[in-house]
């Protein structure tokens, strides 16, 4: 839980005193999107190697 927890104020300060808001606001959102992704990835992954790789 620490782990999280030092992740989420480094992101919270990389935040910190940024202008303008609409760069903020849209950096925000690319980053919830990569995150989405890496985990629809590494999803994909775990799937396809439970099944034993079948296309």
């Amino acid at each position: 839980m620490g782990t999280l927890l030092h992740f989420k104020n480094l992101y919270v300060q990389a935040f910190e005193n940024c202008k303008p808001e609409i760069v903020v606001f849209l950096l925000k959102a690319y980053s919830v999107f990569c995150g989405l992704m890496l985990f629809m990835a590494v999803y994909a992954f775990m799937h396809r190697a439970l099944h034993g790789f079948e296309f």
